[in-house]
């Protein structure tokens, strides 16, 4: 089931998710597994202006997507970055996909126009998910990140949520 997280009952579940992708990757550039009670707090913070949904299996959360502020100059403020992770166990199985198509519908709702995602290389499966669900590359930052004994790309990759004309758009809305 794809449901909005709860940062009180999915923290956990979240990091489980998440914590192998720390400890044993490039692929997140975070280099210490926060603590249940850091990463409950991240939640919320994020949650106050973007969603954050998981794939809850009844058992076990198998996957996790949310949105971020792209930037902080008022300009950017209908561009978000999306980022999305997915237990070794539950990959393959499409719930990526539509873990991502209902944090963009509800990136819609909210307004927000652009999705922009981050995906640290080599990551083929990733690359793969995004240019199938419509994003574009639209660069990559060389040797951006040292991690696990090496430098590290990130292709940045964008699709248009809404579209988008030369009237001023409305402020993006909270999440719902």
């Amino acid at each position: 089931m794809i449901r909005n997280a709860d940062p009180d009952h999915d923290a956990a579940g979240c990091l489980a998710v998440y914590g192998p992708y720390i400890r044993d990757s490039a692929i997140s550039f975070e280099e210490r597994v926060p603590t249940e009670d850091e990463f409950a707090a991240r939640m919320r913070v994020m949650m106050e202006t973007h969603p954050w949904v998981v794939f809850d299996t009844g058992s076990e959360i198998a996957a996790y997507a949310y949105a971020s502020p792209h930037r902080t100059r008022a300009a950017y403020r209908w561009a978000t970055d999306v980022t999305i992770y997915v237990a070794a166990a539950h990959q393959r199985g499409g719930i990526g996909r539509r873990l991502y198509e209902a944090l963009f519908e509800r990136l819609r709702g909210q307004g927000f126009r652009v999705a922009c995602a981050g995906v640290t290389l080599p990551n083929e499966a990733s690359v793969r998910l995004h240019r199938a669900l419509g994003f574009e590359p639209v660069g990559v930052y060389r040797r951006i990140g040292w991690k696990s004994g090496g430098w590290h790309d990130v292709a940045w990759f964008q699709l248009s949520l809404l579209p988008q004309d030369s009237e001023p758009p409305q402020e993006p809305g909270p999440p719902r």
